[in-house]
């Protein structure tokens, strides 16, 4: 006989599951908030209890900056891979995301759709993820929903984050602002995190586990900020879905020019090249979660580049290339041999739920 569960306990994380009752909108739904969301999520804003957060006008807004907002989606699959998780990656995404723009994140918000029979521990385990990687960003989830469908009707668990922020007055940052002549940087080599959650998709077994790059670069972003003359930060983007290639792809057709890129440049570390190869994959079109191209004026790309140096996440930072002028808008590379190639824009999906 089935057992009926009783919603005036506590929530059995080690061996509940979701079931529809969670998506009621009662007990049962303010018992999983509260048991599972509040106590990962826990801040002022939160703790409010309404629908939605009063929140304080940031400094920069009254300085004349602007306020930005991102959206997000994420459905990787598997949820757990070598380096994070969908909960991590949720914020992290969205905080890049608004970062990209030279802004300062200041909120997040998330929702969740919860496929019912899934394991209470597993989203107890995603939500103390996303907890600890919006404190350590200190960037705080200040309002939030949840929503459960049908058994089979959900793959476990899909999470949106929205994402706002400020930029300080005369920031002009978007892709729109490449000019001929700039210099393209790289904050770090390519390919770890889609080569680490197809591995784990996938089950496969390197000489050395491929870990996932994911990462917040607001902190990467504001060291930059903080170095270079105003005006001569172009661009700023996390190269994701479509990799470093379909990113400098869009770039170029929105400002209008061309590029010409130098593959002895591109880091890439052995094992995900040595991984590419096995697999058939190009690492120039899988997704990255912690790395960033910057496009800055020639003539800072030194001081662009011991800005990106000087911080944990930019290390290996690199020049890998210049803006050119191309009335076709073609990002091209020279090759290792010597030769030259169009990078095209990635056609279909090499590697499907990788963010």
């Amino acid at each position: 006989m089935k057992v009926k569960p009783d919603y005036r306990r506590p929530v059995d994380i080690a061996h509940g599951h979701i079931d529809m009752n969670h998506g009621a909108g009662g007990r049962a739904s303010a018992q999983l908030i509260e048991d599972i969301f509040l106590k990962a999520f826990d801040n002022e804003f939160l703790r409010q209890g309404n629908d939605g957060a009063t929140l304080p006008v940031a400094p920069e807004l009254l300085r004349g900056g602007k306020l930005v907002m991102s959206t997000d989606a994420h459905v990787v699959s598997p949820i757990f891979f070598p380096g994070g998780d969908l909960g991590c990656l949720a914020v992290n995404g969205t905080i890049n995301d608004v970062a990209m723009l030279g802004a300062r994140p200041l909120y997040l918000s998330a929702s969740f759709i919860l496929e019912e029979g899934y394991p209470l521990r597993d989203l107890q385990r995603i939500a103390n993820s996303m907890g600890s990687a919006s404190r350590n960003a200190q960037v705080p989830i200040v309002t939030g929903d949840t929503k459960v469908v049908e058994r089979g009707k959900g793959d476990g668990v899909f999470i949106t984050t929205a994402g706002i922020g400020v930029v300080a007055a005369g920031v002009t940052i978007g892709g729109d602002q490449a000019r001929v002549g700039d210099s393209v940087l790289l904050s770090g080599s390519i390919g770890e995190h889609g080569v680490a959650v197809y591995s784990r998709r996938e089950s496969l077994d390197f000489e050395t586990e491929i870990q996932s790059d994911t990462a917040p670069l607001h902190t990467l972003v504001a060291d930059l900020l903080n170095a270079l003359p105003a005006g001569s930060l172009r661009v700023l983007r996390d190269p994701t879905r479509g990799g470093l290639a379909t990113t400098l792809n869009e770039i170029a057709r929105q400002s209008k020019v061309g590029m010409m890129l130098d593959e002895n440049c591109i880091p890439i570390q052995p094992q995900v090249e040595s991984a590419c190869e096995l697999l058939g994959l190009d690492p120039l079109y899988i997704a990255n979660e912690g790395k960033m191209v910057v496009i800055c004026a020639h003539e800072v790309r030194d001081l662009a580049l011991a800005a990106l140096r000087a911080h944990p996440l930019g290390r290996l930072a690199c020049e890998i290339g210049e803006v050119r002028e191309d009335p076709n808008y073609f990002v091209q590379m020279k090759t290792k041999l010597g030769g030259r190639r169009v990078v095209d824009w990635l056609s279909g999906e090499q590697l499907p739920r990788i963010c």
